[in-house]
This record gives C-alpha cells, sequence and structure tokens, in this order.
C-alpha cells in the first residue's frame, strides 16, 4: 500500500472518529465524570470498619458523664414527611413511629428552619452555629463538567423560562472536590472534642474532599465518608429504581454515581448493603465501642436524597402503594426511620439512652425536581427556594432529664442553633473570637423555660435572600425582581403576598437584609448556573406564565 493510500486511510478514519465523537458528545460529556471516577477511585469489595476501641471499662458512671450526643441528619426530606409535623405518608401507611418517640420524648420544634435550601449551606451551618456567608460558603460545589452539558441537558424550546449558564465562569471554577467550608472555621466536633470527645461522622459530608476539608481536619476522630452518591449499584438484586427522565440533574447523576465510601482518608471500598441500613450498622458497631466514653456522632444519611432507590425489602413491605416513584420514596422513608429506631434501640441496649442527646433533623425542604406535590405540604416551594417548603424541616430532640417530654416550641429556630445547644449540654465553650449567630436553646427547654427573646433569622443565596422576624417573612429576588411579604401568623402557607399594602414594614425589613448582609466576604467560589424553579408546581407539571418562580443560583 502506498504512502498515499495508507494517509487518505487514516484521514478517513479520523474523520469517521469525529464524526462519531460529534454525534455522541453529549453522551461522552453525560458519563465522563462516571468514567473518571472509576479510573481515578477504584473500590475495593466491602470490608469491616476498623472503629477505635475505647476504654474496656468505665472510669465514671454514665449518669456521671457529659451526655454522648448524636445529630442524626436526614437529606432533602420533607416536613410532611414525618409523621409528627404533618404525616403526609400515613395515608400511604407509612408513619415514622421511631422519629416520632424523639418527639414524644422530648421536643418538636413547630418553626425549624433550615440554615439555608440547599444542601452544603445547611450542613455549614449546622456544624459551625453561624450563617454560612460570613465564611463564603454560599453555593452547593458544582462540578464543572455541569455546566458543559447543563446547556443540553436543560435545552427546551417550550420552557417559559431559561436556565442560565456562565461557561466562563464555570471553566474558571476549581475542581469539585477543592469546594468546600474553610478549615480555619470551628465545628462542633472541634468544640466536643476540646471537651473530652471522640468525635464519628458517618455519611454525607459535602464540605470539601481535598484532604484539609474532610472530616478528619475539622475535628472528627473518624470518619465513614460517603465518596459517591449510590444507595445501591444500579443492577444490584437487592434494589428499586425511579428515575425522573422530566430531571436533567437526575439524568447526569445516573451514570456519575458511584457506590463507595472510605474510612478516615484511606481507599473507596463498597458498602456491604444498602447505604442507609449500612450506615445504621456502623453507627451501632460505632457506639458499642465507645460506649465507655463520651462520644458525639454525626450521622449524615443521604437518603431520601435523590437518585431514588429503595431496598427491595422496604419495597415490597409497601406493595400497597401503586404509584412506583411514591413508593420508592416511601420506602427509601421507612428506612430513615427504621435507621433511628434501631439506633435509639442501641443506646438502650448499651445502658446510655438516659444519658445521650438526641437530634433528627433534615438539611432542607424536599424537591420539587422528584415529582412528588405533597412532600411539604401544606407549605408552598421545594429546596431551592426560600418559601417555608424550602426552608422548614422535621426537627426533634430529647435528652432525657433535661428536655421536658411532649414539648412543643413554637418560636422560630433553626440549625445555626444546633452547635451552641450541644456545646452547652456537654459544659464545652463556643469559639469567642467570631460571630456565633445561633443560641443555645436548652434554657427554653427546662421544665421553668425561660422566654426567648425575639430574634430575625437570615438566608442568602446570591441576590435572592430572605429573612424572618416577629412573624414576618421577607423574600427578595433579582430574577425575577421582585419582594414577597408574608405575615405567617395569619398566612403560615404565604398565600398572601403583602408587599404592595405594607410599603413601611418592607422598606424597614429591606434595610435590614441589607444591614445584615453589608460587608460579608465574596463568596470561595462563584456560582456559574442559575436556574428556575416553581413555587407551586413540581419540576414535571407544565408552567403557565401565572405561575409564579424564583432563579436558584449555583
Amino acid at each position: 500500500m502506498t504512502l498515499t493510500k495508507r494517509l487518505t486511510i487514516a484521514a478517513i478514519a479520523i474523520g469517521v472518529l469525529a464524526i462519531g465523537i460529534y454525534a455522541n458528545r453529549l453522551y461522552i460529556l453525560q458519563y465522563s465524570l462516571g468514567w473518571h471516577t472509576d479510573y481515578q477511585y477504584p473500590r475495593d469489595a466491602n470490608k469491616p470498619v476498623p472503629w477505635e476501641q475505647g476504654p474496656d471499662q468505665a472510669s465514671t458512671p454514665v449518669a456521671q458523664r457529659p451526655p454522648n450526643i448524636i445529630v442524626i441528619l436526614a437529606d432533602d426530606m420533607g416536613i410532611n414527611d414525618v409523621t409528627t409535623h404533618g404525616g403526609g405518608l400515613v395515608a400511604e401507611g407509612v408513619p415514622t413511629p421511631h422519629i416520632d418517640s424523639i418527639a414524644h420524648d422530648g421536643v418538636r420544634f413547630d418553626q425549624g428552619y433550615a440554615g439555608a435550601p440547599v444542601c452544603t449551606v445547611s450542613r455549614a451551618a449546622l456544624l459551625t452555629g453561624r450563617y454560612p456567608w460570613r465564611f463564603g460558603v454560599e453555593f452547593t460545589p458544582t462540578p464543572g463538567a455541569m455546566a458543559r452539558v447543563a446547556g443540553a441537558l436543560y435545552a427546551d424550546s417550550r420552557a417559559l423560562h431559561p436556565v442560565i449558564i456562565d461557561q466562563a465562569k464555570a471553566e474558571l471554577s476549581k475542581d469539585f472536590n477543592d469546594l468546600g467550608m474553610p478549615a480555619g472555621e470551628v465545628t462542633m466536633a472541634e468544640a466536643l472534642k476540646a471537651r473530652g470527645y471522640h468525635t464519628l461522622h458517618i455519611g454525607k459530608w459535602h464540605l470539601g474532599s481535598t484532604a484539609e476539608m474532610r472530616p478528619n481536619n475539622q475535628g472528627f476522630d473518624e470518619t465513614l465518608f460517603m465518596e459517591s452518591g449510590l444507595h445501591l449499584p444500579e443492577n444490584s438484586p437487592d434494589v428499586e429504581n425511579s428515575k425522573q427522565t422530566f430531571d436533567p440533574i437526575d439524568k447526569f447523576l445516573w451514570p456519575n454515581m458511584r457506590f463507595g465510601v472510605s474510612y478516615n482518608g484511606g481507599k473507596w471500598f463498597e458498602p456491604a448493603k444498602y447505604l442507609a441500613d449500612y450506615y445504621t450498622d456502623e453507627a451501632i458497631h460505632a457506639i458499642q465501642k465507645n460506649k465507655n466514653r463520651p462520644f458525639f456522632m454525626y450521622l449524615a444519611h443521604w437518603g431520601v436524597h435523590t437518585p431514588l432507590q429503595a431496598s427491595r425489602v422496604d419495597y415490597e413491605a409497601l406493595g400497597h402503594i401503586k404509584d412506583h416513584r411514591m413508593r420508592v420514596y416511601a420506602s427509601m422513608v421507612r428506612s430513615i426511620d427504621r435507621s433511628v429506631g434501631r439506633v435509639l434501640q442501641a443506646l438502650k441496649d448499651e445502658g446510655l439512652d438516659q444519658n445521650t442527646m438526641v437530634i433528627f433533623t433534615s438539611d432542607n425542604g424536599a424537591p420539587g425536581y422528584i415529582g412528588l406535590p405533597d412532600v411539604n405540604k401544606p407549605f408552598r416551594g421545594w429546596k431551592l427556594t426560600m418559601f417555608e417548603g424550602g426552608l422548614r424541616i422535621p426537627y426533634v430532640a430529647k435528652w432525657p432529664g433535661h428536655i421536658v417530654p411532649g414539648t412543643q416550641y413554637p418560636a422560630p429556630i433553626t440549625n445555626i442553633d444546633i452547635m451552641p445547644t450541644v456545646v452547652a449540654a456537654a459544659g464545652g465553650v463556643m469559639p469567642n473570637d467570631r460571630p456565633i449567630d445561633g443560641v443555645n436553646l436548652l434554657p427554653y427547654l427546662s421544665a421553668k423555660p425561660a422566654m426567648q427573646p425575639g430574634r430575625a433569622l437570615f438566608w442568602r443565596d446570591g441576590t435572592y435572600r430572605a429573612m424572618q422576624e416577629d412573624k414576618w417573612k421577607l423574600i427578595v429576588s433579582e430574577r425575577p425582581r421582585k419582594d414577597w411579604l408574608f405575615n405567617l401568623s395569619v398566612d403560615p402557607t404565604e398565600k398572601i403576598n403583602l408587599a404592595n399594602d405594607q410599603p413601611d414594614r418592607l422598606a424597614a425589613m429591606k434595610a435590614k437584609l441589607a444591614t445584615h448582609h453589608a460587608g460579608m466576604p465574596a463568596p470561595l467560589w462563584p456560582s456559574f448556573i442559575e436556574m428556575p424553579v416553581a413555587i407551586d408546581k413540581t419540576l414535571d407539571q407544565p408552567l403557565t406564565p401565572s405561575d409564579e418562580y424564583t432563579y436558584w443560583a449555583n
């Protein structure tokens, strides 16, 4: 064969390859993150977690030690998913008796708010007792690859409100793993460790994956770290999957998420079973190992976050639910409630239940992109919005002998209050070299409670901001340019916008909102995607020009 012929054939082959790559560019981009993960982080089979063994015998009786503290965090669980708050799933035959038992034995916070309507920012608030924008955490880390495929994934000529993508910012964005909470922040774990606690993290982190940002460098002695986001492998015989074909985020998650954890920064390995059950097993093992010393456990479940995946055991137990998506979701709620019950039983079995503070909550409201309309009922809005549905969360706590059983706490609180409360319970000290926005709630939960003074609560996502004070709620948005003002005492579901009827109150609250945000540092990383979110409709419901919406910047 002549050189000319060889060059011609090579050129044709390269051309065909180029055409094939171009024709399949979206597929390649959509799957590239998962392929990169497989290459960079190969996963071992499951192996035992070598939890550190505490003392064989206690040096001090349980009742005389500082209380053990367990914070259990669900992911994206709506307030109506928990019986004691709303009980929406009771109609589907899915009560939450174990979560409810915490409220029965302790307190139900009737106006419990998330620190933000999205995962990372809310978790940073919970762990520091501070508004996260004080230290530049304002957006959820997003891979730059998302921007490269988002335009195609979100392309819809029928959309009333377009997705806005800043490709230049996306290209300049730091690596996904480098985005997270600064190591200089003092966490709940660090404050409790200084008090002599053994500190444990299990599950989702979402506050950075570099060594300096991981739990081991943020006060946790041990971490069983969720490295990626499948509850079980998609093809497992023990899983039931529900894919939302109408959701571009869901389309991105399925090909790119993997089933993997690590222990104390070691090599990835696969969990032994369905993720919620696996985390619970390991939480119980850790409790057993630490029964003779004070410990703090942050059990951060991935459920009920997408991708929607149920264990087959739970799915088969709910055969009366005919809708597949609802059945999968309800099964996930069931698994979280079972986890809570098993942790409570383990504390009882080890004789620790009377001297352990247990807090259960969620990081934000449930999302509209799963297509289930009642998860935040009766409130408007979803995760990603600052309406009550995005911010109001299940929130219960107990501490025998210190929190009066059956307390229903009416005043607004938020998850920035968790750190000051548990540090006070432990007899610890909060940092005094920086503003602390949360408050210690214990004085308001005793047999002779003090009266909590009024305060304003704030939220922020770029130019999309909100505050709540004295039953009044203000939401301001630049996209669309609009103000919402609600009197929650008579309109808790935010149906009546009083912005035009209350100009003086609107101006005063906007001034206070501006004062709060003045001088805050720039975000540690920019947002490069702005997504429209309908307030009153799920993602699979068609919009009309009259439907209200906001934009979420990320």
